[in-house]
This record gives structure tokens, C-alpha cells and sequence, in this order.
């Protein structure tokens, strides 16, 4: 009878061993994954520098005057520096000679090559643009113009296309004198599509430097 006692409290002694090293294995495992799980959750250097990347990328948008600025040059070459198109605007935001002249830009190549000048001629563009405009933007900002409504920014851009005169000659004559350029923009066209941003960051100069 004492072996038998024995024999069953032995048999018991093992079962409950090998019970407590499975759930010590499995417990181990659990945190062998937990922590695996942790590691791959945490970005390489690589996917750290690529993720830093796109975000500096990503352009401002949004109705402020960058989102403003961005759309525009999205607009003229999608947002392209060095692109010259088959008319000979240049840039980012598609200049003429003659208006990079007025900001005394002579040299074109220099001028494709760094984006820091092609964005202040740009906001010397639309200081300017907005003093011979002054009297304009106050005047028609809030009315209705074959069916759109004028706002300041929309008035900077169709300058931007189409010069401060005809833009001038649009608003006066209420929509009856236009202008489309040779790839069939029109003034009506932009005062719509660049409607409602902030541009109240431009003051109107009439003689802006870059």
C-alpha cells in the first residue's frame, strides 16, 4: 500500500513540474513576441530619415498665403523651378523677362537655379501687383462678377496671368473687356479658382525690391 501511496505522489509531483515549466515557457514566449512586437513597432534610421523627408516636402496648403503661393505655382508649372516653357516664362511661377527686369533680374540662368529669388520675386510680384490694384481691390472686392465673386486673391492671380491693366480693364468694365492667354486661361477663370485666401500678408509697394 506505501508503494502504491508512493508510486501516486510521485506521478503527482511530476505532473504539477511539468505543468509549471510549460506555463513558464509559454509566459516567456508571450514575452519574447510582446517584446519582438515592440522592436518592429519602432522606426529604422532609414524609414526615420524617409518619413522626415516627405513631410518637408509636403507643400503648405490650406487658405493662407502660402497655400495661396502654392497653388498658384501648381497652376503655372507644378510647382517647377527649373522649367522654361515654350513661350519663355521661367520658373516656379512662369515669369516674363520683362517683369523679372523690373526687379532688375537680368541673369535667367541664376535666376532658374535658386528657388530663394524665384520666391521673393514672386511676393515683390504681388506687392506691386496689389498697389496698382489698391483702388480696384477695394472697389470690387465682395461683388459679383459674371457670376463670381471677387476677392483680393483672386484679383493677385489673374494679375499674375494676365498683368494689373487687364485685370484693371476687367473689373471696370464689370466683366466686359477680357483676357485669355495663349494657353486659354482667362482672367474670369483665375478670379475663381483663387478665390478666398488670405493675402493680407502682401502690402501694396509700389516699388518692391528683391
Amino acid at each position: 500500500m506505501r508503494k502504491i501511496i508512493v508510486f501516486l505522489s510521485l506521478i503527482s509531483i511530476i505532473v504539477i513540474a511539468s505543468a509549471f515549466t510549460e506555463d513558464t515557457n509559454n509566459t516567456k514566449k508571450t514575452r519574447t513576441i510582446e517584446a519582438e512586437t515592440a522592436i518592429s513597432s519602432v522606426p529604422t534610421e532609414q524609414e526615420a530619415l524617409l518619413s522626415l523627408e516627405l513631410s518637408v516636402k509636403i507643400p503648405f496648403i490650406g487658405n493662407s498665403f502660402n497655400g495661396f503661393r502654392e497653388a498658384v505655382a501648381f497652376k503655372e508649372s507644378q510647382g517647377r523651378y527649373h522649367i522654361v516653357n515654350s513661350l519663355g516664362y521661367l520658373g516656379k511661377y512662369q515669369f516674363g523677362r520683362t517683369t523679372l527686369e523690373r526687379f532688375k533680374i537680368y541673369n535667367t540662368h541664376n535666376f532658374l537655379n535658386t528657388p530663394e529669388l524665384q520666391e521673393d520675386a514672386f511676393v515683390a510680384l504681388c506687392s506691386l501687383n496689389k498697389w496698382i490694384l489698391r483702388k480696384d481691390i477695394k472697389r470690387s472686392v465682395g461683388k459679383k462678377i459674371n457670376g463670381v465673386v471677387i476677392t483680393e486673391s483672386g484679383i493677385l492671380a489673374a494679375a499674375h496671368l494676365s498683368g494689373a491693366g487687364n485685370v484693371k480693364k476687367y473689373l471696370r468694365s464689370h466683366g466686359r473687356t477680357t483676357f485669355k492667354d495663349a494657353f486659354g486661361s482667362s482672367i474670369q477663370h483665375y478670379l475663381r479658382e483663387f478665390s478666398g485666401y488670405d493675402t493680407s500678408f502682401i502690402e501694396a509697394n509700389k516699388k518692391p525690391s528683391v
